[in-house]
């Protein structure tokens, strides 16, 4: 069973029978490792960026050849098993084998670390196992509606959903990172006898991992090879206005104007969906949206830009369709009808994963939205939504569902990132429904997906921006209140929306949206009685009564204060990709109790905020970081790190403290 091992060029190579095995250095401090059972290795990159290369150290004995990169180093034994450490030699990642030729603890087992398999199919499965580290806390792997932060012990699907974005990095405690390179469908366990990871039709098992002593450290290597986000324009960090639908133009510039009459700072307005006549033409309905140009040169006379809603489905009926379906710009199904979508209608979704296709899209865009001064689209539906997730019957351009299906949103948000570069937008940013891995450097701003307005949904998005942060996604946002439901006029929706709000504005991206009751018909068919689900009720912030407005406006003064300090760390975020939005342990990892909270965040490094996350709380807890002074936001008084204190909460509160030194707060109290 003993491989054959050599150095070719940067890159160590063993081989055995069919299995080609490469290791090499990508980006600093880290190594890519592939491994496939095809006479050529692909050459697909898929995250991975082309870095500039470093000089690995490589060396090869009788038993065993090590490669190191930096502060890490693979060893692969001379059957092809590899361990990585650090510079001080401990163990941070080991394939996990159970081979009974060899190991004498194994006597009924043979359990490979790396298997790829065909079964029946013409791509194989892959599995690749690891030791388990009963001590290890991981974080990461983009953005999951979990009731918990930390994610030992879970097992996680690798595939896109609405309010799943399946991003696989994640870091470790260990102080090591890990990117599972590959688009396929599958799953990971982060079991406790086992870390394993599944493909369901891949043609290599490709992964990546980096050492550093710090969260912080371990991201940056990270977007090192992944990318970084631009750019943040200004306009992005102030407060951004929507809701389910606006219906007609005046809608539009009349919930503008009120913002204006009342001194009230926006942004942002945007127009969601059903703006158009059918799914796929991209394009204003004349009969709602007769003027755009008009509309959109009030609002900017009003200092807001306007926003619209792109979807990825395409009707037959669309003015599009027949050219889009005879060029290949739409997905395929392996059998049954090629109806993927029903939404007033049945579509078929947008394949962006060739060049033409997303040059198509984006010249379509440019010409019915960008001819009026648009520059800001989001990309809703981009997992994107299959009415039904049967992944083995849709292909791409690209390949399978199977084998390419992570890739889809990275490939629709390119098709407006390349084009607006090319026609020089500056600082061009689109919100998105879904991302993967290297998303952040199309400067993609995530948002949650559509959850329900309740407490429990609220405490995972708390989670999910942490988490996604920790995926390597510096912008991002959730619907503030929840998408579904929500009644403005309920008194324990109204609570839930001031704490939502309260989150929302030391969020990467202050944005209120939601689907609010009452939900009503359309006046054209309003004598049948049919309910129109495109329609809902108020979403403005004084729609929740006169207490909560005085709240509510308070926090936008706030979030206005706040701009300035919010985009610096945007400007970070481009330099070494540091996410805005924080957990605690990333800016202390050295404090052991930092590493236990999961209720917490803290915006940049100055500014720490305990979110109220249940229904009638009036008081909580806030642990303060070990080796800083804070200060509360709210009475000025003091407090050493290092502790647990109390605080009261009334509805007009979140818990909120500034690092003393810092000078934030004095900027925000001013």
């Amino acid at each position: 069973m003993k491989g054959i091992v050599y150095r070719e060029g940067n890159r160590l190579v063993w081989k055995y029978d069919d299995e080609r095995l490469w290791i090499e250095p990508w980006g600093r401090d880290s190594l890519r490792v592939r491994v496939t059972h095809l006479y050529e290795m692909p050459g697909q990159d898929w995250a991975l960026l082309s870095v500039k290369e470093t000089e690995a150290v490589i060396e090869i004995t009788e038993d065993a050849a090590t490669i190191t990169n930096g502060n890490i180093t693979a060893v692969c034994d001379d059957l092809g098993r590899l361990t990585f450490t650090n510079e001080k030699g401990e163990v941070l990642l080991k394939e996990r084998w159970e081979d009974r030729a060899v190991d004498v603890d194994m006597m009924a087992t043979d359990n490979y670390a790396r298997v790829m398999k065909s079964f029946g199919g013409s791509i194989p499965e892959a599995a690749m196992t690891f030791e388990a580290n009963e001590e290890e806390k991981i974080f990461g792997m983009g953005q999951r509606q979990l009731s918990f932060l930390e994610l030992k012990g879970a097992e996680l699907e690798l595939c896109h959903k609405n309010s799943q974005s399946s991003i696989p990095f994640y870091i470790s405690n260990k102080g090591y990172g890990f990117l599972w390179n590959n688009p396929a469908v599958g799953t990971v366990s982060f079991a406790k006898n086992l870390t394993r990871w599944t493909a369901k039709a891949t043609k290599t098992i490709d992964y990546w991992v980096t050492a550093g002593e710090t969260p912080a450290k371990l991201i940056e290597n990270y977007t090192e090879v992944t990318g970084r986000s631009g750019h943040f324009p200004h306009f992005a960090s102030g407060f951004w206005q929507s809701k389910l639908r606006y219906r007609t133009q005046e809608q539009v510039l009349e919930a503008a104007r009120e913002y204006k009459r009342r001194g009230l700072p926006i942004s942002v307005i945007v127009i969601d969906f059903f703006h158009w006549k059918h799914q796929g033409d991209w394009s204003f309905d004349p009969e709602y949206f007769p003027d755009p140009k008009a509309m959109v040169e009030e609002l900017e006379r009003m200092g807001i830009k306007l926003m619209v809603s792109v979807w990825p489905t395409v009707d037959p009926y669309s003015e599009n369709y027949a050219e889009m379906k005879q060029k290949g710009y739409l997905t395929q199904v392996n059998r049954g009808v090629r109806t993927q979508y029903h939404c007033l209608g049945a579509q078929v979704f947008y394949d962006p994963t060739t060049e033409e296709a997303q040059n198509y899209m984006y010249e379509k865009l440019k010409k019915n939205y960008g001819q009026y001064g648009i520059e800001v689209f989001w990309l809703d539906e981009a997992e994107p939504e299959f009415q039904h997730y049967d992944f083995d019957n849709y292909r791409f351009r690209m390949g399978a569902a199977q084998e390419v299906a992570g890739i889809y949103p990275i490939c629709y948000i390119r098709a407006l990132y390349d084009g607006q570069v090319k026609d020089g937008v500056e600082g061009p940013i689109n919100l998105t429904r879904s991302a993967w891995a290297g998303s952040q450097r199309y400067n993609a701003l995530v948002w949650s997906g559509d959850i329900y307005s309740s407490f429990r949904s609220f405490r995972m998005q708390m989670k999910a921006g942490l988490n996604a942060g920790l995926s390597g996604i510096p912008w991002w946002t959730s619907d503030i209140g929840g998408f579904w439901g929500g009644d403005p006029k309920d008194p324990a929706f109204r609570e839930l929306l001031v704490r939502w709000f309260q989150f929302g504005v030391f969020s990467p991206v202050c944005r209120l949206h939601g689907h609010r009751k009452p939900s009503g018909t359309l006046p054209e068919i309003e004598d049948s009685g049919m309910f129109d689900f495109t329609t809902c009720g108020p979403n403005e912030i004084w729609s929740y009564g006169e207490e909560n407005y005085e709240i509510l406006k308070e926090l936008l003064y706030l979030r206005e204060r706040l701009r300035p300090y919010v985009e610096g760390l945007m400007e970070e975020a481009s330099l070494n990709g540091s996410p805005a939005l924080r957990t605690l342990f990333y800016n202390y990892p050295q404090d052991e109790t930092c590493w236990e909270i999961e209720d917490q965040l803290m915006l940049g490094s100055d500014l720490l905020a305990a979110p109220v996350l249940y229904e009638g709380m009036r008081e909580r807890e806030v642990y303060l970081p070990k080796g800083d002074c804070w200060i509360d936001y709210y009475s000025g008084d003091e407090y050493e790190g290092g502790q647990t204190i109390c605080c009261q909460t009334p509805l007009s509160v979140i818990p909120c403290f500034l690092r003393k030194g810092s000078g934030l707060y004095e900027v925000i109290k001013a």
